[in-house]
């Protein structure tokens, strides 16, 4: 039977569908092939034409980043004043909390969102320096005026020095010169006057600075400048005044036209007891009178009577090293380098170890186990009885108790870095490169696993710039690196070199030193070779030259790629980029509009 029916097929008809067969199966190859060669360029057009794999056509900017024409159907936001710095731009606005991606906003993939920028409360300093004084006494005088700026803009405050600019241009100034007062006295009336020209507000001595601690804030009075008339506060004498601009102006005239003014010692025995207002004092606020000098710190009191230039140094030397105790106590846990991606990055966070090895090293002072006079109780850096601790975690961690120091690298320079390449092609980029690896890598902490990259990138911007968490953190651009005015951030001079660990100079009490536990481990991860931290350096200065180029060259083009396949990688480093240019733009204007100040005196000079 399975003969009778095989007879039926021709043989020649068997052999043409066998042939037939073949040729369809390499056809079929041919094309796969060809599908499989292709695939490269398909997926480039996909980067290219769209972050989100939109089907809108795309163009590339000068800058390298990718434009859609469809966007430009609708206007970009209006531009801000100063809202450009360093290479970055920014728009700042209330949403930048809730907005994963700044584009979506400012229709601009080279704008970054930022939250608007804070108020700075004025706050006054009278400083008036004679003709007679000696050149060594002012620049005594103008590094401690130097320090009081620092450490109130640290603090969130504008600070400005008045002097005889402004008590000459009021119209009581001839009245008050042609008084039969006590020299301290008139100097005394002269300052009001000056700040009454100013506007009244806050007004202080440059030897009271803010020194706050963990658990403690500035009076909420400083920064709201609601003032009803005259306040002072208890136990600072006038080291602190606030006053509306009306209420200062009466006061004034009550002042001039006082009987009492031969006889008086100071202006707060002249004023009445219902024209001025007293607040109790507040341990977040630090002044160095000479009572509290006497009674504290007696080897600075001595040196300052017997030798002012010298007393004047220590003194500021002093102050800075307590501003510099009260940062560090206010982080118990210490400090961490992020390193979230520790294989090959060595060479990009170094500069960051070394400046948390700055922060926690030891100030220089004159008095090493002293305390500030409102934190008495405070932990003192005394070299080998304690010091903070330094770790390089992979994640960051939301906690107030450690200071956290991020370095944020470009994707194109965590490309080459941590995976030790020259270059790349669009081909490496889709098939082995994951998306945004540093952020799932530092986020996996608070975010954990099989989150996107927008809810990342958010948390990560609440850590910058909140208004909780950002003076627990500080984040750098990898390119950039660490910038050199941070003693304007902090609020006091940091070290240049570590200090020599010696014995302590003087006793501490054992219950205000940390112990130290022998054969302590170290928490920073083994460090690689000399040959792969060479390497390092050289793939970070490749690609910090990489991205710095603008244009339309081929690099720029898959630079733009690569920002695309890393949107949340691209969006974090944007805008911690912006958000550090504008901090540096903001002190560089304030501080050139405060330049007139005795020629810019109490500035930093070059």
């Amino acid at each position: 039977m399975f003969k009778l029916r095989y007879s039926f097929v021709p043989r020649p008809f068997v052999r043409f569908v066998r042939r037939r067969l073949v040729l369809t199966l390499v056809v079929l190859a041919l094309c796969a092939v060809l599908l499989l060669s292709t695939s490269t360029s398909v997926l480039v057009s996909s980067l290219e034409s769209s972050w989100l794999a939109s089907k809108s056509p795309v163009e590339i900017t000068p800058s390298g980043s990718i434009s859609r024409p469809d966007r430009q159907q609708l206007p970009p936001p209006p531009r801000q004043e100063n809202d450009t710095y360093a290479g970055s731009s920014w728009w700042a606005d209330a949403r930048w909390r809730s907005t994963a991606f700044s584009s979506t906003l400012t229709l601009d993939d080279d704008r970054a969102l930022l939250p608007p920028l804070p108020a700075r409360p004025t706050i006054y300093c009278y400083y008036d320096a004679t003709n007679e004084t000696p050149q060594d006494e002012l620049e005594a005088e103008r590094a401690l005026l130097l320090t009081w700026r620092r450490a109130w803009w640290a603090s969130g405050f504008r600070p400005v020095i008045i002097g005889a600019a402004e008590a000459t241009a009021h119209p009581l100034y001839s009245r008050v010169q042609t008084l039969d007062v006590d020299l301290g006295l008139k100097v005394d009336l002269l300052r009001w006057l000056a700040w009454d020209v100013a506007g009244g507000g806050l007004l202080t001595q440059y030897t009271l600075l803010p020194m706050v601690s963990a658990v403690d804030k500035l009076p909420p009075q400083l920064r709201k400048g609601n003032f009803s008339g005259v306040l002072r506060w208890d136990e600072l004498r006038d080291g602190l005044l606030a006053a509306n601009a009306v209420t200062l102006r009466a006061t004034l005239q009550v002042l001039v036209n006082s009987s009492e003014l031969k006889n008086a010692a100071n202006i707060m025995s002249l004023l009445p007891d219902d024209s001025i207002q007293a607040d109790s004092a507040h341990s977040s606020l630090a002044y160095y009178h000479t009572a509290v000098l006497e009674k504290r710190y007696g080897k600075v009191a001595k040196l300052v009577q017997q030798h002012r230039v010298e007393g004047l140094r220590s003194l500021n030397h002093l102050i800075n090293a307590h501003l510099h105790i009260v940062w560090q106590n206010r982080f118990p846990l210490g400090i961490e380098v992020l390193k979230p991606l520790p294989g090959h990055t060595t060479a990009m966070v170094n500069g960051t170890l070394n400046f948390a090895k700055l922060l926690a090293t030891c100030p220089e002072t004159p008095l090493p186990s002293s305390c500030p006079p409102n934190l008495p109780q405070c932990v003192p850096c005394v070299p080998l009885s304690r010091g903070m601790s330094i770790s390089t975690p992979r994640w960051y961690r939301n906690s107030t108790r450690v200071f956290t120091l991020g370095t944020v690298p470009h994707p194109w320079t965590l490309a080459l870095v941590h995976n030790s390449r020259q270059d790349f092609d669009i081909g490496w980029i889709v098939r082995e490169s994951p998306r945004d690896p540093w952020l799932a890598a530092l986020t996996q902490s608070i975010s954990g696993s099989g989150v996107s990259g927008a809810p990342r990138v958010i948390r990560l911007k609440q850590a910058v710039a909140d208004t909780y968490t950002q003076r627990a953190t500080l984040w750098f651009t990898a390119e950039v690196g660490v910038p050199d005015d941070l003693d304007w951030y902090f609020g006091f001079a940091i070290p240049k070199k570590l200090s020599k660990y010696g014995m302590s100079q003087s006793p501490v009490p054992a219950d205000r030193l940390v112990k130290i536990e022998s054969k302590k481990k170290s928490s920073i991860e083994a460090e690689p070779s000399d040959d792969d931290v060479a390497k390092e350096v050289q793939l970070l200065a490749r690609a910090k030259h990489m991205t710095a180029q603008v244009g339309h060259a081929a690099e720029v083009r898959l630079r733009a790629s690569l920002e695309a396949w890393n949107m949340a990688d691209t969006e974090a480093w944007k805008f911690v980029k912006a958000y550090q240019a504008r901090r540096t733009m903001e002190r560089v204007e304030w501080e050139t509009s405060e330049a007139r100040f005795l020629d810019g005196a109490g500035l930093e000079r070059a």
